[in-house]
């Protein structure tokens, strides 16, 4: 068994009470699943700790949490009114997410899918580096962490899709409470064979990992194993940097669906955890 315990989506559980969720990890192996906004929408703070308490009492935790990215939730906006209503919106989900236990919060950097090269890096920085002086303190108030996501490249050169628009950030926003999460999927579709370099550069600020798998050209979301992305490097650079933390399989089962028995989220569990036993056992 990897050093890292295993999650997956809520969002393949929308429509699903808590119970019925529960029942899926502890059937899968699961250590629990990342929240998902359309998991809670609607629920008062009571209701909230109510749902935590079903994943906790059976020894399961929420320990990550997607926060909002529909095309609204743009915390890099060029325009400040609707840059700091998303951040009003984000900074809400955190307090939601910290409520049901989570301890990192999943967040795009932006929303929308222009060359950084037309539109300008210095722009995205300093609208991002608006929001995060707000949102930054606001989660180390909640002993909590926010993991900027690597993007997929839209028609090329999306903010956040390759490894120096990171190496930018690293370089302007140093803050306890600002981590990264490695999108597997995004980075392959990005980078192609080139796609480890985001992981090197993410290294020691990785607070989060969404494994999907695809075949280069779309983000369709395979379970992992059933695409190109290069798992036997993946696990060994996750091993060897001490990665300790929880990694979402941010896909459903390669399995008939959409109901998936049982037996195909276990089935997905084992085979994601054996595509590690090679880097793990050297």
């Amino acid at each position: 068994m990897a050093q890292w315990s295993y999650t997956t989506t809520g969002y393949s559980f929308i429509g699903k009470s808590a119970e019925q969720i529960r029942d899926i990890c502890l059937a899968a192996g699961l250590s629990g699943i990342e929240g998902a906004p359309p998991l809670l929408e609607g629920l008062s703070d009571a209701e909230i700790e109510s749902y935590r308490r079903v994943f906790e009492d059976a020894g399961l935790k929420i320990s990550t949490f997607h926060l909002p990215f529909g095309a609204a939730d743009d915390i890099s906006s060029f325009y400040n009114t609707q840059r700091e209503a998303a951040v009003a919106t984000i900074q809400l989900w955190m307090e939601r997410a910290a409520r049901v236990g989570a301890k990192v919060g999943i967040q795009h950097p932006t929303t929308t899918r222009y060359d950084v090269a037309k539109e300008g890096m210095e722009r995205y920085l300093g609208h991002l580096g608006k929001s995060l002086e707000v949102l930054l303190p606001a989660a180390e108030a909640l002993g909590f962490k926010i993991a900027l996501e690597n993007m997929l490249p839209a028609a090329g050169g999306r903010f956040c899709s390759v490894p120096t628009h990171f190496l930018e950030i690293i370089k302007r926003f140093d803050h306890p409470a600002l981590g990264f999460c490695l999108d597997t999927g995004h980075a392959l579709c990005a980078m192609g064979d080139d796609a480890p370099e985001i992981q090197d550069v993410m290294e020691k600020r990785l607070a989060a990992y969404h494994l999907a798998d695809n075949a280069g050209d779309r983000d369709s979301h395979l379970a992992p194993g059933h695409g190109r992305v290069d798992w036997p490097t993946l696990f060994r650079k996750a091993a060897d940097s001490g990665y300790a933390g929880t990694m979402c399989i941010e896909t459903p089962p390669f399995a008939a669906g959409p109901e998936y028995s049982l037996e195909a989220w276990k089935a997905m569990v084992d085979a994601t955890d054996k595509l590690t036993q090679p880097n793990l056992s050297r």
